[in-house]
């Protein structure tokens, strides 16, 4: 038997064997997997608010898990029933656009999510690489998240609040004392958790005021 040219019996059955591998595997398999390899980038996201008690920045694949495990913890705070599924869907899948769309600081006037053009873009792209029915699936629940009408949407970006705050909190002002933010522009910010949270609200005003008293946060 003869084999291509330069090519040993070991490599063209290993070539032979992956084709035929690759042939029998669910193409929307192949479709999923694609998607897992290209999310990894979310982990060189670099966001501006750090760690609890740290100098080191988060990524946005941190700050996702890390919204996923509040909302699971504290959904008994939630002044209503709650799907709480769809908001760990949100969360987990919140920030993927900015793989492509970079991150989007609360705290700059110039690039916020209301420019969501871009992140428009980026989601029809790193959703589509799924299945069409997933890729159907996770694009609205992304657009339900951005609109912010229903109440999971609301308590999941509760949950993308309160994290910052204790972030910053856990931090002498952290970017408040960075970027110069003023008390106002951090209660505007945290005005999304009486909404859907009674008990929560109360905490992160008690939280605010905290931090002005300690001199974190200026009036």
């Amino acid at each position: 038997m003869s084999y291509p040219h330069g090519t040993s019996i070991i490599k063209y059955c290993i070539t032979f064997n992956k084709t035929i591998m690759e042939s029998s595997i669910s193409p929307d398999l192949l479709q999923q997997i694609a998607f897992i390899k290209e999310i990894d980038k979310l982990k060189y996201i670099e966001r501006r608010t750090k760690l609890f008690n740290s100098n080191r920045r988060e990524n946005d694949a941190e700050h996702s898990w890390h919204l996923a495990v509040m909302a699971l913890i504290l959904s008994n705070h939630a002044d209503q029933p709650i799907d709480i599924l769809k908001v760990l869907k949100m969360l987990l899948i919140h920030d993927l656009v900015e793989i492509d769309a970079g991150d989007t600081f609360i705290f700059d006037a110039a690039k916020n999510h209301t420019n969501t053009a871009e992140e428009s873009l980026a989601a029809d792209r790193i959703f589509g690489m799924l299945p069409d029915e997933q890729a159907e699936e996770l694009k609205a629940i992304w657009e339900e998240f951005e609109a912010r009408q229903t109440y999971e949407a609301k308590f999941a970006r509760s949950m993308d609040r309160l994290e910052p705050l204790l972030q910053n909190a856990s931090n002498q002002g952290g970017t408040w004392q960075e970027y110069n933010v003023q008390h106002q522009k951090v209660l505007e910010i945290q005005n999304v958790h009486a909404c859907c949270s009674t008990t929560i609200d109360h905490y992160v005003q008690s939280v605010i005021e905290q931090s002005v008293q300690s001199g974190i946060l200026k009036k």
